[in-house]
């Protein structure tokens, strides 16, 4: 096996390194962070120039000549461990059909997400662009070295020999050596420190379309899901939680409950009372026979539409300042025309296939065992070792794969993994524990994409021009109260809230963002694509509302303002072409085509949506997208997560919502909140614009596009409006 030595920095020590290999590793701690907006910076920025290459860290070749790439990211379904072994594997040279991979330990020195700083951790859409260098040396190193052992054995000049598919070859003397055969004495040359990376006309499986590596196993049933985790005497705990947030135990009886055939224990941690059986069917009967009284006092106790109309109220007022340029107001009044427009939208649920779930083992020497799909590393492990009152280093994260997250598992207090080591603590480590939320208590009890209002009022001139802009919106912060407000939160605005709009793209001369902090008691999170969810929706259509009122063509209007944003403009025309974009043309009655485009990430969509709209209800007939993500790495898995993106994004355009009545979440499962059924999928296009720029991420920013692009399509079809989200269709008439 190859298991080779740190050569820089110089600073060794004996680390164990996944099944029990030892290898001597060099810390690598880089300690800053970056606007969320400018994510992509992470992989070609300056702060990365001298990233040391650490094959020791991400490969491992092994005597049977398979390589095994170590992923420091979560792979939740969208594919990032072959784009990222794809990254490593192309530098190396290796096989394609001998790649392997696997989840990188714990390790926040080694495995930092550079995006987030000094941190572990997948989001933002960042496992590709921060890893883009650092896998790329990596896999330059370990081929550079398989080359230098080879010259030594042959006694040739390195300069003979080439590498290609797993084999090393010297032409001269007919001699070739597989990688496997090399790998022992590969292990003993020194790392280069600037091994020389391929141009893009030497990539052999960068661009290409190579087979995913998780299909085979995911269709089979032979890849592990943290669902699927079985250990030794292993107990299944599902706990009680307070029907309202906020809400706290007062009292229990849990007489019924321990009687229960299959219920081992029953025990009151900090988030409510969990039950533990032998098997997850007794646990959830025996929860159901749980008496407990809750305490309200700090409950939040109110129904959506009540926090609705306290956040209309409060725009009202004027906001916290996010961004301002000129005096928006007074060219507003100057104006030939005014337009305004109002947007809201719900509470969503992530609703991932997988519920959420973590198993805790307590080992013999004291230590414990983590089997989870792990998001957050860095964060899970200290919140784990908080709650059983034990150092970090006696906590061990194994990953598994997730069946989806879209944000959900990356929570900034590690929920569940704290309920779960909660759980360990009170029952005294006799048993590993497996938490499990069943749907019901993800959807009424889990973390939401916040409820927003965005109000907006723009002026024109007597040529359509926009003179002004001013914009403002209310919704909780995601980022206040957690360990990333420093990070994110500046002058009291959340980037998270605003990102997407405060800082557009398009040339206004005029414009002012205000924002207001919600302070209502639901939990909320990050939702795929984040803020951009709701500010693509309230600027897009807004967008094409003063496209409307000019008397312009919408992505010729676009296009006039995107002067500065060469890479959207020149995605926004792919899309256009790519459809058929034509206002002038005639179509179906009640058919119209929609368009939108948006950057975020780093990356850049544009979409074009084909909707017929008559009689309260709406088909999506076609969407065609554009995008650009700067070198595509895998296409194929690009076009997925655009598919992926259209389906998990359509239901909440057509129709879900979180709502509370009382306090108390009323949607419970996918009976109420209806997944985007296939007879509703529209036919995808996807356009990969070609591009040599250093690669930004795809897994979110497909969702931000589609709600605006459908929308404006069903004004283009009907002359009718629909702003906010879920789109009314109740009162939807063809035109």
């Amino acid at each position: 096996m190859l298991k080779v030595r740190q050569a820089a920095p110089p600073v060794p020590s004996r680390r164990a390194f996944l099944g029990g290999a030892t290898v001597a590793a060099g810390a690598l701690v880089i300690g800053f962070t970056l606007d969320p907006a400018k994510f992509a910076q992470a992989a070609a920025g300056p702060d990365l120039s001298g990233l040391p290459p650490m094959p020791n860290a991400f490969v491992r070749i092994a005597a049977d000549d398979t390589v095994t790439v170590v992923i420091k990211h979560l792979d939740m379904g969208q594919g990032n461990t072959t784009g990222l072994a794809t990254i490593l594997a192309d530098e190396l040279d290796a096989d394609w059909a001998t790649i392997r991979t696997t989840f990188a330990p714990a390790d926040a020195t080694l495995y930092n997400n550079f995006a987030f700083g000094p941190v572990q951790g997948t989001g933002g859409s960042t496992a590709i662009a921060n890893s883009w260098v650092q896998l790329r040396k990596a896999g330059a190193a370990a081929r550079a070295m398989l080359v230098t052992a080879a010259a030594e054995r042959w006694k040739v000049p390195a300069s003979e020999i080439t590498v290609a598919s797993g084999t090393v070859r010297h032409a001269a003397s007919n001699r070739q050596a597989r990688f496997g055969e090399l790998a022992e004495a590969a292990a003993a040359q020194p790392v280069p420190k600037e091994p020389r990376l391929k141009e893009a006309s030497e990539f052999t499986l960068i661009g290409k379309k190579v087979p995913r590596l998780d299909s085979v196993a995911k269709t089979d049933g032979t890849a592990i899901y943290s669902l699927d985790v079985r250990r030794p005497g292993q107990l299944t705990a599902v706990v009680a939680h307070s029907p309202r947030f906020g809400g706290t135990v007062k009292s229990v009886d849990d007489k019924a409950a321990r009687a229960v055939a299959g219920v081992v224990d029953v025990v009151t941690i900090p988030t409510g009372v969990a039950v533990l059986a032998k098997d997850t069917w007794s646990a959830m009967k025996g929860r159901d026979a749980l008496k407990v009284t809750w305490d309200d006092s700090a409950a939040e106790t109110r129904s959506s539409d009540a926090i609705l109309a306290g956040f209309r109220k409060r725009l009202d007022s004027p906001g916290l300042v996010a961004s301002k340029k000129g005096d928006a107001a007074g060219a507003i009044a100057g104006s030939a025309k005014v337009l305004e427009a109002e947007f809201t939208f719900p509470y969503l649920a992530h609703a991932a296939m997988e519920p959420l779930n973590a198993t805790i083992e307590k080992a013999s020497d004291g230590t414990y065992d983590v089997f989870a799909g792990c998001q957050l590393q860095t964060i899970e492990q200290a919140v784990v070792a908080a709650n059983l009152g034990v150092t970090t280093d006696k906590v061990r994260l194994h990953t598994q794969w997730a069946g989806g997250s879209f944000g959900r598992r990356a929570t900034p207090s590690a929920d569940y993994f704290a309920e779960t080591a909660s759980i360990v603590r009170a029952t005294g480590g006799k048993a590993p524990v497996h938490l499990v939320w069943t749907r019901e208590d993800d959807m009424a009890g889990g973390f939401y994409r916040p409820m927003v209002v965005h109000r907006l009022r723009a002026g024109l001139d007597a040529k359509g021009g926009i003179t002004g802009w001013e914009h403002r919106t209310i919704g909780k912060s995601i980022m206040i109260g957690t360990a990333f407000e420093t990070m994110i939160v500046k002058d009291g605005v959340d980037a998270t809230t605003v990102e997407g709009a405060s800082d557009t793209p398009y040339a206004l001369p005029a414009y002012r963002f205000e924002v207001h902090n919600a302070r209502e008691g639901v939990p909320v999170l990050w939702w795929r694509s984040v803020g951009h969810t709701h500010t693509a929706q309230a600027m897009e259509v807004f967008i094409d509302e003063l496209a409307h009122a000019a008397g312009a063509d919408p992505v010729a209007y676009r296009l006039g303002l995107l002067g500065g944003a060469p890479r959207l403009s020149a995605t926004l025309r792919l899309a256009a072409e790519k459809a058929g974009w034509d206002p002038k043309k005639a179509t179906d009655k009640n058919r119209g085509l929609g368009v939108a485009a948006h950057e975020s990430f780093g990356s850049y969509v544009a979409m074009v949506a084909d909707v017929t709209a008559e009689d309260a209800k709406v088909k999506v007939n076609r969407i065609v997208a554009a995008v650009d993500v700067g070198v595509a790495v895998n296409p194929d898995v690009i076009r997925a997560q655009v598919e992926g993106a259209v389906g998990f994004a359509l239901s909440s355009v057509l129709r879900n919502k979180i709502t509370l009545k009382d306090g108390v979440v009323q949607e419970r499962n996918f009976d109420s909140y209806e997944p985007t059924r296939m007879s509703e999928m529209p036919v995808v296009e996807v356009h990969i614009v070609p591009s040599t720029a250093a690669p930004t991420g795809i897994g979110e920013p497909g969702v931000p596009v589609i709600a605006p692009a459908i929308s404006n399509a069903i004004f283009a079809a009907t002359g009718q409006r629909l702003r906010s989200l879920p789109l009314d269709l109740s009162g939807l008439k063809g035109a």
